[in-house]
């Protein structure tokens, strides 16, 4: 019997007689895993770089003394001398390495998406990680685990999270088809006619081939000046808005699903009665509304709002932009958030983090600090239970860290926030 796991084909391995099968430990995913034949005389070390070099064969052999019994046999015997009868040579035909210490990370569970693609439940946020700062960020992010990355036109800095990416497939560590890239349509580009030429644009600095999910960065249009331009003020230093129907926007969005260019869509900082309008006039149904989302917005009525029609809630700023020397946001700071990080063994921001994904929100946490990535991404081995949960629900104030005042100041008929959710 063949048995698959990630992309390589292993047979069981049988010891003794036919009838005592002794499966060996299967590898998981993708990456580093290690299993043991013979009570430990024999360890196997595959490591995921399975098409980064040419295809090998190497043999692994038993002691000299071990044991007729103890010979290993294949369901699919080896061909040629791959296999010893004497020795118990057993051969696989991949790449592998003398470093056993390395083991497969852990990958986050994934959501199904209502046009059926999959989603991790955590990401990485990139927001001003530039200069260098991003693409270190990302490739350290997907080495720990991260299979979904978010950026934005706004960042400035697609191009290196791109090479990141590709120089992480081409290490043979991901494949593109495990990562979830999350970018976004920014404003200046609301009007139909810019949409495509914008996400052609993104897709040449990210330097791929599609787009996992494109969203639509905010409701409100910005007056479009140039490609740098992109908080278009005039004389006084206001900003200049555009009056661009989303409903226009999103139709537009929508052929680049059609044109193969994003596999998904999406919105962001959309309120409950701007989703549903989308969902009245347009054709392709959000994927996921992101927003800003922490214990102090907790989002509870826009994520079943959300929920109730089949569309995932992303959180942005989910740690409330920790400031230790004001000891801000609260939540962070907090003697309750203490006492559940004491009691579960974490960290406040795993405590956080974990709070919002059994809530059933996505956070996708920023850092750029290795500790800090690993720590954000370490939440899947425990659950709040549903007291703490409500002992989190409590430092919920309804305050904005993001409330888009330049555009609130001019009563822009978009602004998302002149509602409840």
């Amino acid at each position: 019997m063949i048995q698959k796991f990630g992309r390589i084909n292993l047979p069981f391995i049988r010891l003794g007689s036919p009838s005592n099968y002794h499966p060996t430990k299967l590898f998981e995913n993708s990456g580093y895993k290690q299993f043991n034949l013979l009570n430990n005389k024999l360890i196997l070390c595959l490591e995921d770089i399975f098409l980064k070099n040419a295809i090998t064969t190497r043999q692994y052999s038993t002691p000299t003394h071990t044991k007729n019994s103890e010979l290993p046999e294949t369901s699919t015997k080896p061909t040629g001398n791959s296999y010893h009868p004497l020795y118990g040579c057993y051969t696989i035909k991949r790449t592998f390495s003398d470093n056993c210490n390395k083991m497969a990370p852990t990958l986050a569970p994934k959501v199904k998406l209502n046009n059926g693609y999959e989603m991790p439940v955590l990401g990485l946020g990139t927001y001003e990680s530039k200069n260098n700062e991003g693409e270190i960020a990302v490739k350290h992010a997907i080495d720990v685990g991260y299979r979904h990355i978010d950026t934005a036109y706004f960042y400035q800095n697609e191009a290196e999270i791109g090479k990141a990416i590709k120089d992480k497939i081409a290490e043979g560590v991901v494949k593109r088809e495990d990562i979830f890239l999350v970018t976004k349509l920014w404003n200046i580009h609301h009007e139909p006619d810019r949409v495509e030429g914008a996400c052609r644009k993104q897709l040449e600095l990210l330097g791929l081939d599609y787009i996992d999910l494109y969203l639509m960065h905010l409701p409100v249009g910005y007056k479009y000046v140039n490609e740098e331009t992109l908080l278009p003020k005039n004389d006084d230093g206001v900003l200049q808005l555009s009056d661009v129907d989303y409903l226009d926007t999103y139709k537009a969005m929508e052929k680049l699903v059609k044109l193969g260019l994003v596999r998904s869509i999406g919105v962001s900082n959309f309120n409950s009665e701007q989703l549903q309008r989308i969902l009245d006039n347009c054709e392709i149904k959000p994927v996921t509304n992101q927003v800003e989302c922490s214990p102090a917005l907790n989002q509870r009525k826009l994520t079943q709002f959300c929920k109730e029609r089949n569309i995932t809630l992303t959180a942005y700023s989910p740690l409330g932009r920790p400031k230790p020397d004001e000891k801000k946001p609260e939540f962070y700071y907090s003697e309750k958030t203490k006492a559940l990080a004491d009691k579960y063994k974490k960290t406040p921001a795993q405590i956080i983090l974990r709070y919002l994904v059994d809530i059933g929100v996505i956070p996708i946490p920023k850092s750029s600090n290795p500790k800090r990535i690993e720590e954000n991404f370490n939440i899947f081995d425990f659950q709040l239970s549903p007291e703490d949960i409500a002992v989190m629900d409590t430092f919920h104030t309804g305050e904005r860290l993001v409330p888009f005042n330049l555009i609130k100041g001019q009563n822009h008929k978009y602004w998302p926030f002149s509602i409840e959710f």
